[in-house]
């Protein structure tokens, strides 16, 4: 279409925005918006109808490029996300959300600022933010137990969904999400950032396109537990909640217990209840370039045996401080998955010569530099190609296509972490279907598949 002009849609927009028909085109009213979603279920009516204005009259407030923005989570990576998607062009952040109401409330004044515009609402809930908000799209940024009972009720909302990794606390609830997404047609973005960068496209391509032979092992070092195991000396003592805290509603879905300030800051990751340790709060990034590299999006292990673990001799937190892992592929291809102290950072390809390459986000390298030379050709596998992760899920909602790191993709890497913690709690070896993602005659590690839910928190498992 003539870059110049602008369809109906547009004129509908304007239409909408006003009670009737508007006499003159002008500059859009900051203060008369719709939400895109709104604009686009009542255009479809319009939709064959073949008038034309001057696309000039909207610019960068054109309705179909507008996405509106809620936040669910707003702690240092829910608001770290929110920054970075108002950077965004036509991004406008109308709501947000925390348990936290102070939390909620200091991003929304935030954002009130950069966008020179009162109004962003504020929310404890988040489901009163979906009954009341008309959004075109959310960011889910809360602790990982919530992670799945928030985005299923986004997706059945018919939100686009910027989620954090890892994708669910549990394999079955993350297969749950899966399937609301696609069954909504929403479009996900994992913040499994490190595909949008140009060192981890080219490692993967290298692999895919047997440049390093054939892989035999890949090796996947991720953080130890760090020094705040040893901050809090049991007995700790429960402590009042905030006045501005719904400790309930903070904990959903996992079981009830005392208040601690340590549980709602960044150490909930090292409680089992709420986070998987450094392990689950990792997996979603190396593990996910792993997966890429061998071409397992839509599958992924079959077996796991859990090595060396250590675990905090007191306090709140009961994740390991070491540990280590071997899975393995049905075609026998080994990965090492283990802390920094026993396996280097980063992820590793190993061929059947000894030789490897290595890619962190500090570095490219390999044993043959040679390697690094090489140019991927054409009539070779090109990855999906992303420089900006942000920009992706937002281009994303626009055509409909896509994500880098859709739900699927998410799911199944952050699968790689669910074996390793079964297999740990168990203290033995797992055998696992990935098709069926179900253990192989083994009820009790597949009790381990899900959790108990408090009763008013269950999902449809």
């Amino acid at each position: 279409m003539d870059p110049y002009r602008a369809s109906l849609w547009e004129l509908l927009y304007r239409g909408l925005e006003s009670s009737a028909y508007p006499k003159e085109i002008g500059l859009m009213s900051q203060h008369t918006k719709i939400s895109r979603r709104r604009f686009l279920t009542s255009a479809t009516a319009a939709a064959a109808l073949p008038m034309i204005v001057p696309s000039s009259v909207f610019g960068a407030n054109a309705p179909s490029e507008r996405i509106e923005l809620a936040g669910i989570g707003m702690g240092g990576r829910g608001v770290g996300n929110m920054k970075n998607l108002m950077n965004q062009k036509g991004v406008q952040v109308v709501a947000t959300c925390d348990a936290d109401l102070l939390k909620a409330q200091s991003f929304a004044r935030y954002a009130e600022g950069k966008q020179g515009q009162k109004g962003v609402k504020v929310y404890q809930d988040y489901r009163e933010l979906l009954a009341k908000t008309s959004c075109d799209a959310v960011m889910i940024g809360t602790p990982d137990h919530l992670h799945a009972v928030i985005g299923i009720a986004c997706a059945n909302a018919g939100k686009d969904i910027y989620g954090e990794k890892p994708f669910a606390r549990y394999i079955k609830e993350g297969r749950a999400l899966v399937n609301a997404v696609e069954r909504n047609g929403v479009i996900w973005q994992t913040g499994s950032w490190q595909r949008s960068k140009k060192s981890f496209r080219h490692a993967c391509e290298l692999v895919r396109n047997g440049h390093m032979g054939k892989i035999t092992k890949i090796t996947i070092g991720l953080p130890a537990g760090w020094g705040s195991y040893d901050k809090y000396k049991a007995p700790i003592k429960p402590q009042a909640v905030p006045k501005t805290l719904d400790y309930d509603l903070w904990l959903g879905p996992a079981p009830w217990s005392p208040y601690y300030k340590e549980k709602v800051t960044y150490s909930w990751r090292l409680i089992s209840d709420y986070g998987g340790g450094k392990l689950l709060d990792w997996i979603g990034h190396h593990g996910d370039i792993a997966q890429w590299g061998l071409g397992r999006d839509n599958s992924g292990p079959c077996k796991c045996t859990p090595g060396k673990i250590t675990y905090p001799t007191h306090g709140l937190f009961d994740t390991p401080i070491q540990y280590k892992y071997t899975l393995e592929y049905d075609d026998g291809i080994e990965v090492e998955i283990g802390d920094d102290k026993q396996v280097p950072k980063g992820c590793r390809f190993w061929n059947d010569k000894g030789e490897w390459l290595e890619v962190s986000r500090s570095d490219l390298t390999a044993s043959n530099k040679a390697l690094l030379k090489t140019v991927i050709g054409p009539g070779e596998t090109r990855l999906y190609h992303s420089s900006d992760h942000e920009a992706n899920w937002t281009s994303c909602i626009r055509s409909r296509k896509q994500t880098i790191t859709p739900a699927e993709t998410a799911h199944r890497s952050v699968t790689l972490g669910h074996l390793c913690l079964i297999a740990e709690r168990l203290g033995r070896t797992v055998n696992f279907d990935p098709k069926t993602e179900s253990f192989l005659k083994d009820p009790a590690a597949q009790a381990l598949t899900q959790r108990a839910y408090r009763a008013g928190w269950e999902l449809p498992l």
